[in-house]
């Protein structure tokens, strides 16, 4: 008499497992630890064989019954039905090594790791609020523009159209990388170049006429703030790193035998260390914090506690209190200001200004200088620039200035 469920459940288990029979070759095997599983028994060449079907009541009496059907065609025609289910797990093995979520993981961890912490927070969350939850599970070569397409309009429908575009970066990145390690034939991005509604490129403001330069250079030394903020604010056109480079610095980053700071990979935007020699002007600014925060971590803490660094809002919020608001001049503005001066007025040769700045520079045939790369000429350019600040506030203070070409030797 076939099985039903009320039966089905009721099988209680003993000693020894034992099979009860359904109906066309299907058994319900009761194991003596209560598990019960599917068992469809057949004969193929002369042999007897069992394909277990599942363990009840996850598989359903219904289902089970259906599998056994197809088992049993699949015998007919003289195919093992455990063949068939062994090569069905391993394309279904083959397809999640292939998915997005798996080439995602493994371009993350093959491209993003020697990056910045932030760039990889910020494409951990494109992949894992915007992308795996509508593509994970899908085979990467089968991805198709209008699926892609979906995920970044639901992104454009929050409002975030800067991050619409970033995801969509993100996505290309991994898709090129199945496409050189062998998982998809192309990039299905490429097929969306201006479906996206495009942003404004919005410019961070910065000074870089002299004449205002000298002017805001001599604001900021009559800055009344903390000392902890007017050092960031001072140090900010001198050394015109990153602001989060400056303002999470650490005493133990600065070389002061080689009259540098030496950043590590981990805390740069492009993932290499970076120097930057000190001019003498730097120095002293340094000297003069040291005995105020130097038995710390960090040589900028936050007023809130030593073991935090300055807010991103400390230097932005010194710059307004000075009268210069965000259209005119931000805590980023400092590398632009450096940027067109030390190029414009300075002279000084472009590789060593993108160096300074730890911009992606390479030779001719593709690689990436290192760190230390033109490190004698950048400290000779660093020391010239505090230089050239120095003069700009005597020329502001006298009421008469005067912008001269600069030459380097």
């Amino acid at each position: 008499m076939p099985l039903s469920d009320t039966k089905a459940k009721a099988l209680k288990p003993r000693d020894k497992k034992y099979l009860e029979s359904d109906s066309k070759g299907l058994y319900l095997e009761i194991k003596p630890n209560g598990t019960k599983r599917w068992i469809f028994r057949f004969r193929l060449h002369e042999k007897r064989c069992d394909l277990a079907l599942g363990v009840y009541p996850s598989v359903s009496l219904a289902k089970a019954r259906e599998a056994a059907r197809e088992a049993k065609e699949y015998v007919a025609q003289g195919i093992d039905p455990r063949d068939v289910k062994r090569v069905r797990r391993e394309s279904n093995l083959e397809a999640n090594r292939n998915s997005f979520a798996a080439v995602s993981d493994e371009w993350f961890a093959a491209k993003m790791a020697h990056l910045s912490n932030s760039s990889k927070d910020r494409a951990t969350l494109a992949l894992e609020r915007d992308l795996k939850p509508y593509l994970g599970k899908r085979p990467i070569s089968e991805i198709a523009p209008p699926e892609v397409l979906r995920c970044l309009r639901r992104i454009e429908s929050r409002g975030t159209l800067e991050t619409a575009h970033r995801v969509k970066r993100v996505a290309s990145q991994v898709f090129r990388f199945a496409v050189a390690t062998g998982r998809a034939d192309r990039d299905p991005t490429t097929d969306l170049t201006g479906a996206l509604t495009p942003t404004k490129k919005k410019h961070l403001a910065a000074i870089t006429d002299p004449a205002e330069v000298g002017r805001l250079l001599t604001a900021i030394d009559e800055y009344q703030g903390t000392p902890v903020v007017r050092a960031a604010l001072k140090l900010s056109p001198l050394l015109f790193c990153r602001p989060g480079e400056l303002r999470k610095l650490e005493w133990a980053e600065i070389n002061w035998d080689a009259r540098q700071i030496e950043l590590p990979s981990e805390k740069m935007k492009m993932g290499q260390p970076h120097i930057i020699p000190l001019a003498e002007q730097s120095l002293a600014i340094l000297r003069e914090l040291e005995p105020l925060t130097g038995r710390g971590k960090y040589v900028f803490p936050s007023a809130r506690g030593q073991s935090r660094p300055l807010s991103d809002n400390g230097v932005r919020t010194a710059l307004r209190s000075l009268g210069y608001d965000n259209e005119t001049m931000t805590a980023h503005g400092f590398r632009a200001m450096a940027r067109t001066l030390l190029d414009e007025v300075l002279g000084f040769r472009v590789d060593y200004i993108e160096h300074q700045l730890a911009h992606e520079v390479k030779d001719t045939l593709g690689r990436a200088y290192n760190r230390t790369k033109h490190l004698e000429q950048r400290a000779a350019m660093m020391q010239k620039w505090a230089d050239y600040l120095d003069n700009l506030k005597v020329q502001t203070s006298s009421t008469n200035v005067i912008t001269a070409k600069f030459t380097t030797r």
